[in-house]
């Protein structure tokens, strides 16, 4: 029988959002405890009641970071850090990374050197101020990077961020996703369904995609029916529905923020799923929360986190500001059902290289657990 494991996944931001490293965490801690280990999350300020185990140790402020809302944490109280390890004492802490001085590099230092000390590495710089704060970040946590046994990051594009800016070797272990949460009985509609699903903010690419669908109204002589649905909210919502009405766009709806457990039906239902983002990814787990669910097609921003998922596959990748292509592509997959079928069969077999259970044992290996 393998040795149970007293676990603390240890992240600067709130668990509050349902964010990519939020779900990595939540996915893989969930996962972990099910196989009978003491999961434990310490975390910023967070005020979730539905978790088991999350101690909330630091106060937060919002700030945008790599195209991204985020909070990062105030500085922590140590003496609370230390007695929180005392209490739990944990056999490994598990950091989401690149981290703050100022809450996790704090748990790290207080860690006992009994406890083994795993990285997962997740962001890529959108800009070149963003890699210019990693810079200055690494040199201020370098103290501490020296305590990791062993790193990880989901993708090679995040690994080659990791050593040419942190110099850091790190695994490739990819994202992951409960393939089972996700899994949904097809759902046909007529006419086709084309969804996009995310937050309504510029990197995110919907204002692209509704200038391709204009564009494939008014280039194509012959398009087929088809109605889309946009899922989500932000601050360009009120410019998006303004463009619809004035670019004639009738088969647009808007339907708001869309809850996690209404997902997977959301995404069943695509002939076409489109995730047009222009940068700042390191990976794609709404790509594999889509194939999940089943999605006939699934179509992706060329920035180099949706690449480590479907660039063995190019004709999935869209540039979203080269217009012309991105609505030359959505014609194909409209028009064509023999392209939608084989979209579809590819996506389905690169989908278990996901799944929850084959990346936890990825990583319970690297714990030390075989």
């Amino acid at each position: 029988m393998s040795k149970k494991l007293k676990i603390g996944f240890v992240l600067d931001d709130t668990l509050d959002t349902p964010d990519g490293v939020q779900q990595y965490v939540l996915t893989i801690g969930e996962w972990m405890r099910l196989q009978g280990h003491d999961v434990h999350y310490l975390v910023g300020e967070s005020y979730r009641t539905d978790i088991q185990n999350v101690h909330s140790l630091a106060k937060n402020i919002r700030v945008t970071f790599n195209k991204n809302r985020l909070s990062i944490p105030l500085p922590t109280n140590k003496k609370v850090i230390a007695k929180t390890l005392n209490k739990l004492q944990l056999d490994v802490l598990h950091v989401q990374m690149p981290y703050s001085p100022l809450f996790a590099g704090r748990v790290i230092s207080a860690a006992p050197n009994t406890v083994k000390i795993v990285g997962t590495f997740h962001i890529v710089p959108a800009t070149w101020l963003e890699k210019t704060g990693a810079k200055s970040l690494q040199l201020i946590t370098k103290h501490t990077l020296k305590r990791f046994n062993s790193i990880i990051s989901v993708s090679s594009a995040a690994q080659t961020f990791a050593k040419t800016v942190f110099g850091l070797d790190t695994i490739v272990i990819p994202n992951t996703v409960n393939l089972q949460d996700f899994k949904h009985k097809p759902i046909y509609k007529s006419p086709l369904h084309i969804v996009f699903l995310g937050r309504l903010v510029e990197r995110k690419g919907c204002e692209y995609f509704l200038k391709a669908l204009s564009h494939l109204q008014t280039t194509y002589s012959t398009v087929a029916p088809f109605n889309v649905t946009i899922a989500g909210k932000g601050p360009l919502l009120k410019r998006l529905q303004q463009y619809t009405l004035e670019h004639n766009l009738p088969m647009v709806t808007f339907a708001g923020f869309i809850d996690e457990k209404d997902k997977p039906a959301l995404l069943a239902s695509a002939d076409i799923a489109v995730f047009p983002s222009t940068g700042g990814e390191s990976f794609g787990i709404v790509l594999i929360e889509a194939m999940a669910a089943g999605s006939r097609v699934v179509l992706g921003g060329n920035n180099v986190g949706y690449k480590s998922v479907l660039g063995n596959n190019p004709s999935l990748l869209i540039s979203p500001r080269d217009t012309a292509q991105f609505a030359q592509t959505l014609h194909k997959y409209i028009h064509s059902k023999k392209d939608r079928e084989m979209a579809y069969k590819w996506l389905q077999k690169q989908k278990d290289t996901y799944d929850v259970g084959v990346v936890g044992t990825s990583i319970l290996h690297i714990y030390g657990i075989k």
